[in-house]
C-alpha cells in the first residue's frame, strides 16, 4: 500500500528546485523499503569524484538512466537535468543519490512538506543523528579476496547462535538481558554476557537505516550504509545470525592510512563497536577537501554533516616557538626551543630532568601553554610516594548523593581520565592537550600507571581498563610532560621501560639554557649581574652536578630588596648543601657561605679591571 506514505520532497544543493519521490511499502533487493523517484524530478548535471567509490551501485544506477535517456537535459530548469519517468530504487538513499550525484542518508534528506525527515514514518528509523558502527562479521572471517568482502551479499551479520528465534527489532536491553541469561547459560562466561547484552541489543534496537558500518578484514577498513532493517535467520551450519542489509563502497582503506583514532577502533577486540565519536573521521575516508567544502555549502540539510566531517579532519598542529617566546622564557638560542617542539610533536612524551631550581615546571608550564593556545588546555598533577592509579587515572571513590546525601562509592574519574575525555571530544582533536606531572619520579610508576605504560608506547593501540571495563585509547592529541629532580635520589628508580617511552631534556647549571639563564634575565631587567657571578662560582664549588644550584632561587623579587640576597642565600641555598653534605665534616658556611664567594668573585674581578684599565691607558 503506498497511500499510507505522503509525498517526500529533496531539495538540490544550493537552493536548487525540489525533487518528489513516493515510498514503497515493498522491499528492494537489499532489504529496504524501496522508493519511487516521480517524473518530473530535478537531478544534478554531475557528480561528486567520491560517488564512484563510496556508492557504487547507485552510481551504476545513474549512469544506466543518462544512457537511456530517462535522465536527460531540461529547459524547465536551466544548468539542471530531468528525470522524464518514475525511477524505482533499492532505498531512500539510493533514490537521493542519483539525484544529488553523492553519497546521502535518504532517511533524513527526504522531507515532507512541512519539514519532518522520511526516518519519522519507519518503525525502526528516527530522526536523531546517524550513528557509525564497527562489526566483526562472522560471515566475511576467512573470505580471500577484497571484492568477496565488498559483495558478501550486500550484508552485514552478527552472530547471535544460541539466541532464540523470534526476538523483536527494538527489544529493550532489560528484556535481552533476560533472554541471553536464559538461553547462554553456562555457554558464555559472566564476564561476557553483559558485553553479549550491549552488542545484540545495539544491532537490534540502536541500529538503523542510514547508519555508517564499517568491517575490517584483511588489512582493510570497509565502509557502508545500512539500508534496512534487522533479521534473524540461521545459516547452513544451523548457527543463529543477526543481519542488515548494507550498501558497501567499493574501495577498501589500508590499515597503515587510516587515522590514529580508527586504527584504535579496531584494536578493541569487540563483535560491534560504537564508532560515532569518530563517525566524522570515518565519512571523511576517501573524500578530498575540496570536495567537503562543496558539499558543506550545498543545503543547510547537508552543511552540517560536511562541516563535521571537515572538522573531524582538522589537522593537529604545533606552533613555532619565535623571538617573543625565546626572550620571554629568556633561551639562549630559540633553535633549541625547536628542538623540544620537534621531541614533544614526536614523542608525545617528555620530561624535563635536573638540580632543584632550574625552572622545570616554569618551562614546562609556559610551553604548554603556548603549543597548547593556552591555559584551558593545561592540567598539572604532582606526584607523590603514596600517589596511585586510582588518584591519576579512576578508581572508586566515596561521593554524596547531591539528592538523597547518602554517601557511596562510586566510579570517579582522576586528571588523566578527564584530559583524555576532553582532548577526544568531537571538535577538539585539533587543538593540542597537555599534561603536566610535577615529580614525575616521586611515585611508584608502574603501580600510578599501571596498563597505561602500554598506551605511552602504542598510541594507535587500546586497553581494557581495570576498574571501568571499557577499552580505553590516549588521544593523538594529548602530550604529557614531566619533571624529574636529579637531587632526589629516586630518580635511580625510574626503570628502563618509562625512560624509553619519554624523550629527556636536560636542565642542568652546567649547559645551555640554564647556565646563562640568570645573567640574561637580570640584564633584561637591567639588574646588575653579580648574583649572576656568586651563582657561577658557587656551581664551580659543587663537584656532584645533580646538586648544583638553579638560578629560579636568585630569580624571585624577595631576592632584590634591601638584604634579600643575604636572607636568601642563607635560608634557602646553604640548608640544601647541608643535606647534600651531611655526615661529610664540610663547613658549608666557609666552603658556600655567602661572604666568602664575594670575596672570591672580587679577587677575580681584579685582575681583569687592571687588565681593563691597562689596555686604555690608565696610570
Amino acid at each position: 500500500m503506498t497511500e499510507e506514505y505522503p509525498e517526500f520532497l529533496l531539495r538540490l544543493p544550493h537552493n536548487g528546485p525540489l525533487a518528489r519521490g513516493r515510498l514503497l511499502s515493498e522491499k528492494g533487493t537489499n532489504g529496504s523499503q524501496k522508493m519511487v523517484v516521480l517524473a518530473g524530478s530535478p537531478a544534478r548535471p554531475e557528480v561528486v569524484p567520491s560517488f564512484p567509490l563510496r556508492m557504487p551501485s547507485s552510481h551504476r544506477l545513474r549512469e544506466q538512466l543518462r544512457q537511456e535517456g530517462t535522465i536527460q537535459e531540461t529547459t524547465t530548469w536551466p544548468g539542471w537535468l530531468e528525470v522524464v519517468s518514475d525511477v524505482e530504487c533499492n532505498s531512500p538513499s539510493a533514490a537521493a543519490e542519483i539525484l544529488l550525484g553523492r553519497s546521502a542518508n535518504g532517511w533524513l534528506e527526504w522531507k515532507t512538506a512541512d519539514g519532518r525527515p522520511l526516518a519519522d514514518f519507519l518503525e525502526q528509523a528516527s530522526a536523531g543523528p546517524s550513528r557509525a558502527w564497527l562489526v566483526r562479521d562472522p560471515d566475511i572471517t576467512g573470505f580471500g579476496t577484497a571484492e568477496e568482502v565488498r559483495l558478501t551479499e550486500g550484508r552485514v551479520t552478527l552472530a547471535a547462535d544460541r539466541l532464540r528465534p523470534g526476538v523483536a527489532p527494538g527489544i529493550s536491553k532489560e528484556q535481552l538481558r533476560v533472554i541471553v541469561d536464559e538461553d547462554y547459560e553456562s555457554a558464555v562466561a559472566y564476564s561476557q554476557k553483559a558485553r553479549l547484552v550491549d552488542e545484540l541489543h545495539a544491532f537490534l534496537s540502536r541500529m538503523r537505516p542510514g547508519d555508517t558500518v564499517c568491517v575490517f578484514h584483511g588489512g582493510e577498513l570497509y565502509v557502508g550504509e545500512i539500508t534496512g532493517n534487522v533479521e534473524q535467520i540461521s545459516s547452513e551450519d544451523g548457527r543463529s545470525v543477526l543481519r542488515r542489509p548494507v550498501e558497501w563502497g567499493s574501495e577498501g582503506y589500508p590499515y597503515e592510512r587510516l587515522p590514529e583514532e580508527l586504527q584504535q577502533k579496531l584494536h578493541t577486540g569487540h563483535d560491534l563497536v560504537d564508532m560515532t565519536a569518530v563517525k566524522g573521521i570515518v565519512d571523511g575516508l576517501g573524500v578530498s577537501d575540496e570536495e567537503l567544502a562543496e558539499v558543506a555549502g550545498e543545503s543547510a540539510e547537508t552543511s552540517g554533516i560536511a562541516n563535521q566531517v571537515i572538522v573531524a579532519r582538522r589537522e593537529l598542529e604545533f606552533p613555532h616557538p619565535d623571538e617573543t617566546l625565546r626572550k620571554r622564557l629568556n633561551v639562549h638560542r630559540i633553535e633549541w626551543l625547536n628542538e623540544v617542539r620537534d621531541l614533544l610533536w614526536d614523542e608525545r612524551q617528555l620530561i624535563f630532568y635536573g638540580p632543584p631550581g632550574t625552572g622545570k615546571t616554569y618551562l614546562a608550564q609556559e610551553l604548554a601553554e603556548f603549543f597548547g593556545g593556552g591555559p584551558e588546555q593545561v592540567k598539572l598533577v604532582q606526584f607523590h610516594p603514596s600517589y596511585a592509579y586510582e588518584d591519576f587515572f579512576e578508581g572508586f571513590r566515596p561521593r554524596e548523593d547531591p539528592d538523597t546525601h547518602e554517601v557511596a562509592f562510586r566510579l570517579t574519574p582522576g586528571p588523566l581520565r578527564e584530559l583524555a575525555d576532553l582532548a577526544r571530544r568531537e571538535g577538539n582533536r585539533h587543538v593540542p592537550y597537555f599534561l603536566i606531572i610535577d615529580e614525575i619520579n616521586r611515585a611508584n610508576l608502574a603501580k600510578v600507571f599501571g596498563e597505561l605504560y602500554f598506551l605511552l608506547e602504542y598510541r594507535n593501540k587500546s586497553v581494557r581498563l581495570t576498574y571501568s571495563g571499557e577499552d580505553f585509547a590516549l588521544p593523538r592529541n594529548l602530550f604529557v610532560i614531566g619533571t624529574m629532580n636529579t637531587a632526589d635520589r629516586s630518580i635511580a628508580l625510574v626503570d628502563a621501560a618509562m625512560r624509553r617511552r619519554f624523550a629527556f631534556v636536560e636542565l642542568s647549571p652546567r649547559t645551555e639554557p640554564t647556565s646563562g639563564l640568570l645573567r640574561r634575565w637580570l640584564e633584561g631587567n637591567k639588574k646588575e649581574t653579580e648574583p649572576a657571578d656568586l651563582l657561577d662560582a658557587l656551581n664551580a664549588r659543587i663537584a656532584d652536578g645533580d646538586f648544583r644550584i638553579g638560578p629560579s632561587y636568585l630569580m624571585k623579587p624577595s631576592v632584590y630588596r634591601e638584604g634579600g640576597l643575604e636572607r636568601t642565600w642563607r635560608t634557602k641555598i646553604l640548608p640544601l648543601l647541608e643535606e647534600h653534605h651531611y655526615g661529610e665534616g664540610v663547613d658549608v658556611e666557609k666552603r658556600y657561605g655567602l661572604a666568602a664567594l664575594q670575596a672570591s668573585v672580587a679577587a677575580r674581578r681584579a685582575p681583569e679591571a687592571d687588565a681593563a684599565g691597562e689596555g686604555t691607558g690608565t696610570p
